[in-house]
């Protein structure tokens, strides 16, 4: 028998493999989506929802499967998202057709969502000392931003040897080998049937995100449809109103908005999606614009952004270790002004110092390192143990949410402000103004390549670049304020909050307890 202490760290490095496979499949297909859209013949439409049919089904399943697992048991949750990660991996790997990888995208995503408010949850309820736990919670958030960042290099590493599916074919002895690890060592499954789950929550959820991103897309075309955006808001609208309204009905909320009173849980919250909306963001659009503009292989575009993980994983490692002597203020908000900084140098940089740029890069990565390696231990350490599944889910939102803005709105900005501002030589088909994709096929069709309509279409995608990056700056910016604003009076020495934010129950409260203090809230 394994020893305990030993168990534990064992557990939570089988957990962690599960997380960066979660977060690796993010972030992969982005130096891959170059020659995947040739290879299949996607759309830049198709293209997008390549990407963004994870995150998005995620973020709408995520709720849901936190509070499944507090119900059927999080070890349960685990292993049976892991099998259907496994599974759905090799019908990606395999797709025939942008509509079929897509649906094999989505299912991706349910296999991600069973499993990754289970390994937070785990971590919480195996870690009883707060400083272990915070160490053990630094960990978890560092593969993340490993995941993140080694997506595109993995991606960039089997595009040299084989074809595009070998980016899916990779998770699966992976997760065989995290199932069997998981029977061996994850303790006795917690299961509540006290607990109650609603799949129509999870539902609602799901449609108020998908009509968001239909909304954001079509907003940032040249030509919106203000019919197509009307209805997106209206599904986002009602969708969003129908779940909060059930959640307020419900005994057993999948989300219950009295958590969101404790300003260093929200903090946490907020500095988890825009941590992730500034890194899928940059990671999505440089490997794009160096793919594109400079030519660069997608092993050498992922080296680049790599330069995110190198700067985030120090700073990522040391937060779990200091933060109870600095406390969650310095971290979280001054993490995320450092990562202005470095969007700043990136924005100023991008197209004269390779040099500079890398630095912003790294610079950037040590903001959000620090950002979300404590972001996690203000979101689960300011719940009771009882509703670890519910706040893992928040975070996991949180996290999905933060990339999936990032996708939907600055991968259809770049689309949106090539098209408005690219100025075609004359003789160009206008075929050439949908895309970059589109103008450099166009300009390569001849025996000579048409180099002025290159470097017209290049001028674009560079002013595009330029504009997805300052969005970024700004969402940063923002980020700083208001987390700097919510943790104003969090002082070191304690993941939880102040004694003048308010306080979640004890941990022994009983389901009545629990169902009686959720109505007296309402």
């Amino acid at each position: 028998m394994v020893p305990s202490t030993e168990r534990r760290w064992a557990l939570l490095a089988v957990v962690s493999a599960g997380l960066l496979l979660i977060t690796l499949d993010n972030s992969i297909l982005y130096a891959a989506l170059p020659t995947l859209v040739e290879d299949l013949g996607a759309s830049s439409s198709e293209s997008l929802w390549i990407i963004n049919a994870y995150p998005v089904v995620m973020a709408g399943l995520l709720l849901g499967s936190g509070t499944l697992g507090d119900r059927v048991g999080h070890r349960r949750m685990f292993l049976t998202g892991l099998a259907v990660f496994g599974a759905a991996s090799l019908a990606a790997a395999f797709s025939p057709s942008p509509e079929t990888l897509i649906a094999a995208r989505g299912l991706l995503a349910v296999g991600a969502a069973s499993m990754m408010p289970a390994t937070l949850a785990l971590i919480r309820v195996t870690f009883d000392d707060e400083r272990e736990r915070n160490i053990a919670i630094a960990v978890w958030g560092s593969l993340a931003v490993v995941g993140s960042a080694l997506g595109p290099i993995v991606s960039g590493l089997l595009l040299r040897s084989f074809w595009w599916g070998s980016v899916f074919i990779i998770n699966v002895p992976v997760v065989v080998a995290a199932i069997v690890a998981t029977l061996i060592l994850a303790p006795p499954n917690d299961a509540d049937s006290a607990k109650r789950w609603d799949l129509l929550s999870s539902l609602l959820a799901l449609v108020a995100l998908v009509g968001l991103v239909f909304a954001i897309k079509e907003t940032a075309k040249t030509d919106p449809s203000p019919s197509v955006i009307a209805l997106a808001l209206l599904a986002t609208t009602l969708g969003g109103w129908a779940f909060a309204r059930r959640q307020r009905r419900l005994p057993y909320p999948l989300l219950d908005f009295t958590i969101f009173r404790n300003r260093a849980f929200l903090a946490g919250v907020l500095a988890a999606g825009f941590s992730l909306f500034a890194i899928a963001g940059i990671q999505l659009i440089t490997t794009q614009h160096f793919q594109l503009v400079e030519e660069f292989t997608p092993l050498r575009a992922g080296l680049l952004v790599a330069a995110v993980a190198l700067g985030a994983l120090p700073t990522a490692m040391a937060g779990g270790a200091v933060l109870h002597r600095v406390g969650l203020l310095p971290l979280i908000a001054g993490g995320l002004a450092l990562s202005t900084l470095g969007a700043v140098l990136i924005l100023l940089n991008f197209d004269t110092s390779t040099g500079l740029l890398v630095t912003g890069l790294i610079v950037t990565g040590a903001g959000l390192g620090a950002a979300m390696s404590v972001a996690s231990s203000a979101i689960i350490g300011n719940v009771p143990a009882r509703r670890a599944g519910m706040a893992s889910s928040v975070e996991e939102v949180s996290y999905e949410f933060g990339s999936l803005i990032a996708v939907a709105l600055l991968g259809s900005l770049l689309t949106a402000v090539y098209t408005a501002t690219v100025d075609l030589p004359a003789g160009a088909p206008d075929t050439a103004r949908d895309s970059l994709d589109s103008a450099l096929a166009v300009a390569r069709q001849g025996a000579e390549p048409d180099t002025s309509l290159i470097t017209a279409a290049s001028e674009a995608f560079d002013g595009a670049y330029f504009a997805a990056v300052t969005v970024v700056v700004a969402a940063l910016t923002v980020g700083t304020i208001v987390t700097g604003l919510l943790l104003r009076r969090h002082g070191p020495g304690s993941t939880l909050s102040a004694p003048t934010a308010p306080t979640a129950p004890a941990d022994h409260d009983t389901p009545d307890q629990e169902h009686q203090e959720h109505h007296a809230h309402q």
